[in-house]
């Protein structure tokens, strides 16, 4: 990175950034209560909103949203007459899934090869001390020449929408020119990219029974309509042969335009077995950001240890479907449960239930703080032009954000490049990309303010 005063600021404060994420990466913050204790969601909060204070921001609170989680808030003051920038991280994360896949343990923040390790240390909490980072080294060389507003979420993985609807109650608290959302990332470790469209995403339950209780499948089988039998006939009715979703009413041939993500490295990218072909037809980037795309995330069934010959009464699954720009979720979960319906075999008894939704998301990129942006990476990342790309994920609170303030810019920038594995064990951060998205966030404040 060339030298700049913000960078070699940013660059002395890493191993600060480093022990800072080693405890938020501690707080074993996933918002479901079911599985992980309420009191490490709130550790996560009260250690974001001491962060905040001690950085001097003010109005910092712990704001109880509607779905029973926090989210964290806090103001920093400007200079009178400046620009208003909001800048959004999320500080929940999902479960570690099998623990014991792990290299590392999920929750202790390990360097390994370079990167560091820990659940969360690029989704979001990553995107938390980004923010910090920026800030520090503004102060540290001139001060913030903007308001900052920082709102850190404690639910976005979860998708209740408890943010969202406090925002919507309390439509002044997050008002600004420009939104810098911290929760998305390059297209590839070293290649600046700010992400100008998500899909949108709904997730449906669907509960099918057949008969009053298992049956053994010698006396009854042949006869007696199998529950998860008539499941796994609708889950498959949810794909093509090639295995394109297929969604009663809904498009699937929208294409993307922009950068494209070759085939190859996006086989690398996924861990593709060899010889196992990839789902779908169009280019990679078609299917992955601009079509939608079903998931089965889980089904309720006997497991393979322990089961009976037994013909089943009842089963249910989780679907998720990601919904592209363009098409409004609402209108895709009403198509998705109706195909589920429709396609439910033998006169089976059918439920289905919404239990989770977000809006696709398009930004306006002909904007002036994309161009501030564009100047700031140039400087970050030498030699490279920002680039544009699409992120098949969901962030719900974009839309609510862009409605409510529609003359708002909004940017999603952020740590979780592939090599990242988010979501995945074993997620990492790479401490070169918290560097310079750090000082690209903080060059962006300054470039912004000037323009």
């Amino acid at each position: 990175m060339s030298s700049n005063p913000v960078a070699e600021t940013v660059a002395s404060l890493i191993p600060r950034a480093q022990a800072e994420l080693a405890e938020l990466v501690a707080f074993k913050s996933v918002a479901d209560f079911d599985q992980f204790p309420r009191s490490e969601s709130e550790g996560a909060a009260n250690w974001i909103a001491d962060a905040l204070t001690a950085e001097g921001f003010q109005d910092v609170a712990l704001l109880d949203t509607p779905d029973g989680t926090q989210s964290v808030y806090g103001y920093l003051p400007g200079p009178e007459g400046a620009r208003t920038v909001l800048l959004y991280a999320h500080y929940d994360v999902q479960p570690p899934l099998d623990e014991a896949a792990w290299t590392t343990p999920p929750f202790e923040l390990t360097e390994r090869d370079g990167r560091w390790y820990g659940r969360g240390a690029a989704d979001c909490k990553g995107g938390v001390i980004m923010h910090l980072l920026a800030l520090r080294a503004l102060k540290a060389n001139g001060g913030v020449p903007v308001h900052i507003k920082v709102i850190a979420e404690g639910s976005e993985e979860m998708g209740t929408g408890g943010l969202e609807r406090y925002a919507e109650a309390h439509p002044d608290l997050l008002a600004a020119d420009t939104i810098v959302i911290g929760d998305a990332g390059n297209f590839r470790a070293g290649l600046p990219t700010v992400t100008s469209t998500l899909r949108g995403m709904t997730l449906v339950r669907i509960q099918i029974d057949t008969l009053r209780g298992n049956l053994h499948s010698g006396q009854f089988g042949g006869a007696a309509p199998d529950a998860l039998a008539a499941l796994i006939r609708v889950l498959d009715s949810l794909r093509a042969e090639d295995g394109s979703t297929t969604v009663d009413g809904l498009a699937p041939e929208t294409g993307w335009e922009g950068l494209q993500y070759d085939e190859e490295q996006f086989r690398q990218d996924a861990k593709v077995l060899e010889g196992v072909q990839l789902i779908g037809s169009g280019s990679v980037a078609d299917r992955i950001w601009a079509r939608p795309a079903v998931t089965v995330l889980g089904i309720d069934c006997p497991p393979v240890v322990g089961a009976t010959p037994s013909v089943q009464a009842g089963a249910r699954a989780l679907v998720s479907l990601r919904v592209p720009p363009g098409v409004d979720a609402a209108e895709a979960t009403k198509l998705l449960q109706a195909h589920l319906e429709a396609h439910t075999p033998w006169g089976a008894r059918v439920r289905t239930e919404q239990v989770g939704q977000g809006q696709p998301f398009s930004a306006d990129t002909s904007s002036p703080a994309y161009t501030a942006m564009a100047e700031a990476m140039a400087v970050a990342y030498p030699g490279q032009e920002m680039q544009y790309a699409g992120q098949g994920g969901s962030i719900p609170l974009c839309n609510t954000l862009a409605a409510l303030y529609p003359q708002a810019e909004i940017l999603l920038i952020g740590l979780s490049e592939p090599e990242a594995q988010i979501h995945a064990v074993n997620e990492s951060v790479s401490p070169e990309e918290l560097e310079r998205l750090s000082v690209a966030e903080a060059l962006f404040l300054q470039n912004y303010a000037a323009n």
